[in-house]
C-alpha cells in the first residue's frame, strides 16, 4: 500500500484507535483481538529486517524472541514500563531544540490533513525531510548535529502548511495562519538559525554555539561559574550536578528549572510516573519493586540525592528478567556534558545468550589487576560489575530510532566505584545488524583477500567480544584519586569522548589477550586481529563518510576512535606496525603487527586512565584535538566518493515492536507483540498517542 493511500484508507486511525488520548486500555478483549488479527505479523524464519532507506539514512526492525512464551505477569510489566518509556518521548523532542515540538506538530498536521497532490517531487522532497525528522528526533542530525535543512522550496513548504487544518496546527493562541508561518519558515529554512545541535568547537561559547533546550539566556562561563560554587569540594559522595535541569536567567541571577512532577515536563512526567506505578503492582521481586519506587520518588521531588538511591537499588537489581533504563541519563548531548538526555530501554534477560558476557563480569578483577594502567589506578576490589545479554522490547527517547547496543551504567563515579554497575549488551539489536548487514563496506575498504577473509569470519563475534568488554570491564574499571572531581567537571567538554576512548581501549587490549580463549569466550586470536582490523579501518577510513565536505569531527564517539586509531597509527610509525597502502588511488591502513599493535593500545589506555584518574585537561584536550578532530581533506574526499559508489546510508535506526493489551474488565489477560512495517505510521501514531508537552515550553 503506498504512502498516499494509507492515509486516505484510515488505516492508520484504524491502528491508533486501540489506544485512546490517555493511553488507557481497550475493554473489550474481543476488540482488542480482532485488532491484533490486522497487522501484519512476520514469521520469525522470514523475517525482513530492512523496511526501506532515504537520505544517509535506512529504516530496520528488530524482533523479540520468545516474547509469546513469556508469563502474562511479565509481559504485563513490560507493557507498563514500555508506556513508561514513550510517554518521555516528547521530553527529548523539546530537550534537542525549543522549537522542535513545534515543527514536528507542523509536520504531522500536514501529513495527516494536507488536501493538495501528494504526487509530485517536491512533496518527495518533504516526505524525505519529515523522515529525517522523526529519526533524529528534531531538525538536527542525530549523529552529526547540523540543521536539516528541507529540499524542497520554502514556497512548497508555505504552500502545504497553508493548505493543512488549520485546527491541527500547533499555533499559539490569537496567532493566524499566516503569523504562524512567517514564524515558523525561517526557523525550518534559514540556516543561521539554531545551525548546530551540539557544538564542541573549543574556540566558541559552547553553549552560546549549541542549540540544545538546557540553558536559554546563559554563557558557558557563567553556567561553569554557576556548578562551581553548588559543587562540594573533597565530597565522597558527590551527586551529579545539574543533570535533571534547565539553566535560565531570572532577574539577572542564574537558577534550575528542574524536571519533575511540578516542574518542567511535568504534563510528561507524571503519565511516566503513572505507568511505573502500574509497573510497580507487578513488579518481580521486591529489589525490582524497590528500584521503581525510588525512581518515581525521584521523579517527584527532583532531589539528586533521591536519583543516586535510585541507582543504587537499580544497580542491586541483579536477579530480576525484565529491566528498564528510564530517566535523564546520558550527557552527550549537553556540550558542558552535565545535562541528562531522557531516554528509556524496555528489555528482558537472554539467559543463554548471558552466559558469554557474565562470564567476562565474573573475572573482573582478573582483567583489572592484569591492565597496563599505573597501579594507583587499579580497583584493589571489583565491586558489583552486573553483565548480561538483553533483548530490547521498548526504546524511547535518546535511544530511538537510533539505539546504542550496549549500556553500561550508572554514571556517577562514586556508586560504580562504591556500588558497582550493570553492563548489558543489547543481543537483538545486534542480531537485528547482522541480519541487514552486507559485505560490500568489506570489500570496499579492506586491503587484501586474506584480510577480508578474516573480518568476515571472525569480526562478527569480535564485535559482540568488543561490545562486553567496553561495557562490562572498559567502563567499569580504574578509579579516580582523591580529592579529584567528576569527569565531567574536571575533563569537560573533552569528558565524553575520552571516557569512550578509555573503555574502547580495554576492550582492544584484551581482544588479542589468550586469557579470552582460556576463557571460552572466544575461539581463537583470529577474533582479535579482526577486531583490531575492523577498529583500525573505520577509525581511520570508513566513519569519514558520516562527515560534510569541510568539517570537522565533533561526535564524541567519532573523536574517540579517530584517536585511537591516528594516535596508534603515527606512534607505531618507527616500527612501521601500521602501514598506509596505496593502491589504485585507494588508501588503506593495514596492520602488520598486531602484538606490537596491543603494546601501543595499552600505552595509550594507561595515559587515558591517567588523565581520567587525575583530571589532566590539558592532556586530554590536546589528545582529542591533535588527535580526534582534524581530518585529511584528500582522504576525505576520497571516502566519500568510494562509500557513495556502495549506494549505503551510514547512519541505521529501528522501527519499534508493538504491545497491545488482551483485557478482561480492568483485568489484562495477555499482551500481543507485533512489528510495524511503515516508519512513518509509527512516528505519527506516537504523535498522536504520546503528545504530552505543549508546543514550547
Amino acid at each position: 500500500m503506498s504512502f498516499k493511500n494509507l492515509f486516505l484508507s484510515g488505516t492508520l486511525l484504524a491502528l491508533v484507535s486501540c489506544q485512546t488520548k490517555n493511553n488507557e486500555l481497550a475493554s473489550d478483549s474481543k476488540i482488542s483481538e480482532t485488532i491484533v488479527d490486522t497487522i501484519q505479523k512476520p514469521a520469525e524464519e522470514n523475517f525482513e529486517y530492512v523496511v526501506e532507506q532515504f537520505s544517509d539514512l535506512r529504516i530496520l526492525r528488530y524482533q523479540v524472541p520468545a516474547f509469546d512464551a513469556l508469563p502474562v505477569k511479565t509481559k504485563e510489566l513490560l507493557y507498563y514500563l514500555s508506556e513508561a518509556a514513550l510517554c518521555g518521548r516528547d521530553i527529548t523532542w523539546d530537550q534537542n531544540y525549543k522549537y522542535n515540538l513545534t515543527i514536528r506538530k507542523t509536520i504531522e498536521a500536514v501529513l495527516l490533513s494536507y488536501t493538495g497532490s501528494r504526487e509530485n517531487p517536491e512533496w518527495d522532497k518533504f516526505l524525505v525531510y519529515a523522515k529525517r525528522v522523526f529519526f533524529s528526533n528534531g531538525i538536527h542530525h542525530h549523529y552529526n548535529s547540523d540543521k536539516i535543512v528541507p529540499e524542497c522550496s520554502k514556497d512548497y513548504m508555505l504552500e502545504i502548511i497553508h493548505n493543512s487544518k488549520i485546527e491541527m496546527l500547533p499555533m499559539g493562541e490569537g496567532v493566524n495562519h499566516d503569523q504562524f508561518i512567517t514564524f515558523i519558515l525561517p526557523i525550518i529554512y534559514e540556516p543561521y538559525i539554531a545551525p548546530k545541535k551540539v557544538s564542541l568547537d573549543s574556540k566558541k561559547d559552547l553553549v552560546l554555539a549549541s542549540a540544545v533546550n538546557f540553558y536559554e539566556g546563559v554563557t558557558q562561563k557563567e553556567v561553569t561559574e554557576f556548578y562551581d560554587k553548588q559543587t562540594v569540594k573533597g565530597s565522597k559522595t558527590p551527586v551529579m550536578q545539574g543533570i535533571n535541569s534547565k539553566v535560565v536567567k531570572e532577574n539577572g541571577k542564574l537558577v534550575e528549572k528542574k524536571w519533575m512532577v511540578g516542574g518542567m515536563y511535568t504534563q510528561a512526567i507524571e503519565k511516566i510516573v503513572y505507568w511505573l506505578e502500574k509497573a510497580i503492582t507487578v513488579a518481580e521481586n521486591d529489589a525490582q519493586k524497590e528500584s521503581l519506587e525510588r525512581l518515581v520518588k525521584f521523579y517527584k521531588t527532583g532531589d539528586l540525592k533521591d536519583f543516586d538511591d535510585y541507582n543504587i537499588a537499580w544497580v542491586k537489581d541483579n536477579n530480576s528478567t525484565v529491566d528498564v533504563v528510564n530517566g535523564f541519563i546520558e550527557v552527550y548531548q549537553d556540550p558542558l556534558g552535565r545535562k541528562g538526555s531522557f531516554e528509556s530501554v524496555v528489555s528482558v534477560k537472554d539467559l543463554e545468550a548471558s552466559k558469554r558476557i557474565a562470564t567476562i563480569g565474573n573475572n573482573a578483577q582478573w582483567f583489572e589487576d592484569n591492565s597496563p594502567i599505573l597501579p594507583q589506578h587499579k580497583k584493589k576490589n571489583v565491586t558489583g560489575i552486573s553483565a548480561k545479554v538483553i533483548n530490547a522490547v521498548m526504546e524511547s527517547g535518546d535511544s530511538a530510532p537510533s539505539t546504542p547496543i550496549g549500556i553500561n551504567l550508572p554514571n556517577n563515579e562514586w556508586i560504580r566505584e562504591t556500588h558497582g554497575s550493570k553492563s548489558v549488551n543489547l543481543g537483538n539489536i545486534v542480531e537485528a545488524y547482522e541480519r541487514a548487514a552486507g559485505g560490500t563496506v568489506v570489500n570496499e575498504f579492506y586491503f587484501n583477500d586474506e584480510i577480508k577473509k578474516r573480518v568476515s569470519e571472525f569480526a562478527p563475534l569480535a564485535d559482540k567480544l568488543h561490545t562486553d568488554m567496553h561495557e562490562v570491564i572498559g567502563h567499569a574499571s580504574g578509579q579516580i584519586e582523591n580529592g579529584i572531581g567528576q569527569p565531567h567537571e574536571t575533563l569537560k567538554n573533552y569528558a565524553s569522548a575520552l571516557e569512550e576512548g578509555r573503555a574502547d581501549l580495554v576492550a582492544l587490549y584484551y581482544l588479542l589477550d589468550p586469557k579470552l580463549v582460556e576463557l571460552g569466550v572466544m575461539p581463537s586470536l583470529d577474533n582479535g586481529k579482526a577486531a583490531y582490523d575492523e577498529y583500525i579501518t573505520k577509525g581511520l577510513i570508513v566513519q569519514l563518510s558520516r562527515i560534510k565536505p569541510g568539517k570537522e569531527i565533533e561526535e564524541a564517539h567519532m573523536r574517540n576512535r579517530q584517536m585511537v586509531a591516528l594516535w596508534a597509527y603515527e606512534h607505531g610509525k618507527k616500527e612501521n606496525v601500521i602501514e598506509k597502502k596505496v593502491v589504485d588511488n585507494k588508501t588503506y591502513f593495514v596492520v602488520t603487527d598486531y602484538n606490537k599493535l596491543r603494546v601501543l593500545f595499552g600505552e595509550l589506555l594507561k595515559e587515558l586512565q591517567r588523565v581520567k584518574s587525575q583530571g589532566d585537561y590539558k592532556a586530554g584536550k590536546d589528545l582529542i584535538e591533535n588527535y580526534g578532530v582534524k581530518v585529511d581533506p584528500v582522504l576525505h574526499k576520497e571516502v566519500l566518493d568510494r562509500y557513495a559508489s556502495l549506494k549505503m546510508a551510514p547512519y541505521q535506526g529501528f522501527i519499534q515492536p508493538k504491545l497491545l493489551p488482551i483485557t478482561k474488565g480492568d483485568q489484562i489477560i495477555d499482551v500481543k507483540i507485533s512489528y510495524p512495517k511503515n516508519f512513518v505510521e509509527q512516528m505519527l501514531e506516537y504523535g498522536i498517542n504520546y503528545a504530552l508537552l505543549p508546543a514550547m515550553n
